[in-house]
């Protein structure tokens, strides 16, 4: 496969970029009255609006031939196959069997042997648990039912259950509360724990190798504890259960191997809160409705599976990122979901997509030749515009908007949901619109304004527009809606890296800090002796020891 830049199709690109830059969204409109019936689709109870892009029809084809000449359509089947795609770790990429089953899909064949029987055998398995949790079967050490679910994770065991926890939080059943302890920090799991008492709470270790530092450090914290108030080792094995594959870690930590919830190495953790790392997840919305959630993304998939690529919302909004990432040089991307329950939904693509598309080098082992993973962020709307917004408005950068938004809340009170909804649909079109000098001339004089004054105040209230968005609509945020959004982007993440010729699968970045990490740490144990790092890291270490040994 050629590199992207070096297909046809990408140089016509460049070129039409350049007609582009001239063109307004305002025009666009104007000359086509069915432009958002031609921009727009519907998947899985979600509404994609692209119509306020810088895109015409030509744009779209141009695209599309991109999607095609790059193996989009090949590189999806051997994913969905089972075939071995994450070709630094020699691994199957089988999130999409997490959910399989919820959609009567087809079996998978991984090293010859079939996954459902094992995805179904722990599914079942989390049934039987959460629902002995969730009808006081399951009880503490003083015989107690649990209160308080303590998930102790980081990255996708935390992200992904942690946004999906609080999404569904109107499901949560009555008495059942969920917290979850990511940091390192000490404050994280000290204040964590403030908040619960021992013989209720039940803790959920989630860690893959059972040997991620962060994890077990907290997961010790905790043990240690609930046994200072027990005094009992048994207590260990009615409050703690864990996401591992590793038996004789979790056996030596206290866990019941009964209660070990196991999953596969073709489960990378940001893709892993359809597996038993959802555990949280089903302890507090139920397993029914874990499994409605499986179900809204089963539907995605095979949207995204068999879907001609121009009408593939994966594909679209994957090309649509491309777009502005490659040809107009915008370098971050923003997720702005006018839905309280999505406030951690930004975050949780903040690693979805930049741990998967934050590469330099491609599946060859070539330095890349364009421009790949975006900056990702966003925070919940209203709140946004009034703090960032300004930025996206009259700023200097272009960035790509995606606007999140329920038809109908789930927490109705007056009028608001529709002030909410009028400001999320008020700002989209404000980015594309824009006000031009001679609007604001006319408001300025309008208010009894003229002369020096106005025409000193003029070009402060100028907005330039074409500012490109799109708007997500859907009917409300339930567990199927909710498994549909998160699978939409996974599927867009995985088209890009496809494009870009990258791995979206390994995240090897991460492991250099951990390295270094090891032994900074013990010259911040160990006062005294020679450092051999470099100057700044030694002067920061000993700064350290300095403020630290001063005292107050």
């Amino acid at each position: 496969m050629p590199d992207c830049t070096e297909l046809n199709v990408w140089g016509e690109l460049v070129a039409h970029q350049k007609v582009m830059r001239a063109v307004s969204m305002r025009t666009l409109f104007s000359g086509d009255t069915e432009r958002f019936q031609q921009f727009s689709l519907m998947v899985g109870g979600i509404f994609l609006d692209y119509s306020k892009h810088l895109v015409n029809v030509e744009t779209m084809n141009l695209l599309m031939t991109l999607a095609r000449e790059s193996g989009v359509t090949e590189a999806t089947r051997a994913m969905f196959n089972g075939e071995k795609i994450n070709t630094t770790e020699n691994r199957a990429v089988l999130h999409t069997a997490l959910r399989a089953s919820q959609c009567a899909g087809r079996d998978v064949l991984v090293d010859g042997k079939a996954v459902l029987p094992q995805i179904s055998e722990v599914l079942s398995h989390m049934r039987t648990f959460t629902q002995h949790v969730r009808d006081g079967h399951w009880l503490g050490y003083t015989g107690r039912r649990i209160t308080d679910v303590v998930n102790i994770g980081i990255g996708g065991s935390d992200l992904g259950p942690a946004m999906v926890t609080q999404a569904l939080r109107p499901y949560w059943q009555t008495g059942l509360t969920a917290h979850f302890v990511s940091n390192v920090d000490p404050s994280h799991i000290v204040e964590t724990l403030a908040k619960v008492q021992a013989e209720t709470t039940l803790f959920i270790v989630a860690s893959k190798s059972f040997g991620t530092p962060e994890t077990l450090l907290n997961a010790q914290v905790a043990r240690q504890w609930l046994l200072e108030q027990a005094q009992d080792e048994k207590a260990v094995a009615r409050h703690f259960v864990a996401v591992s594959t590793h038996t004789e870690k979790v056996k030596a930590f206290g866990i019941d191997a009964a209660n070990m919830f196991g999953f596969w190495d073709w489960v990378g953790g940001r893709y892993s809160v359809w597996s038993a790392v959802g555990l949280s997840v089903a302890l507090m919305v139920g397993m029914d409705r874990f499994e409605q959630l499986l179900a809204g993304a089963c539907e995605m998939d095979a949207h995204f599976l068999t879907a001609p690529l121009d009408q593939n919302m994966p594909v679209i909004m994957a090309l649509l990122g491309i777009w502005y990432n490659d040809f107009w040089g915008a370098q971050c991307h923003a997720v702005f979901p006018y839905d309280q329950y999505l406030a951690r939904f930004p975050a949780y693509l903040q690693q979805l997509d930049m741990e998967s598309n934050g590469k330099g080098v491609s599946r060859n082992g070539k330095a890349v030749r364009c421009t790949t993973g975006p900056v990702v962020w966003g925070e919940p709307g209203t709140n946004g515009q009034h703090a960032f917004y300004q930025l996206l408005h009259q700023g200097t950068r272009l960035i790509p908007v995606d606007f999140l938004a329920a038809a109908e809340s789930r927490r109705p009170l007056g009028h608001q949901h529709e002030t909410l909804l009028a400001n999320c649909f008020a700002q989209s079109k404000a980015l594309m619109l824009g006000k031009t000098a001679e609007e604001v001339e006319i408001e300025l004089r309008a208010s009894g304004l003229s002369g020096e004054v106005l025409q000193a105040l003029l070009p402060h209230k100028v907005f330039p527009g074409n500012r490109p968005s799109s708007t997500l609509l859907y009917r409300k945020l339930d567990p199927y809606t909710l498994g549909a959004l998160i699978c939409l982007y996974e599927h867009k993440v995985f088209v890009q890296g496809v494009i870009w010729q990258i791995n979206s699968f390994d995240q090897w970045g991460v492991e250099l800090g951990k390295q270094l990490a090891v032994s900074i740490e013990q010259d911040l144990l160990e006062s005294g002796h020679t450092l051999a790092h470099d100057a700044s890291t030694n002067g920061l270490i000993e700064l350290f020891h300095a403020l630290r040994d001063g005292g107050e």
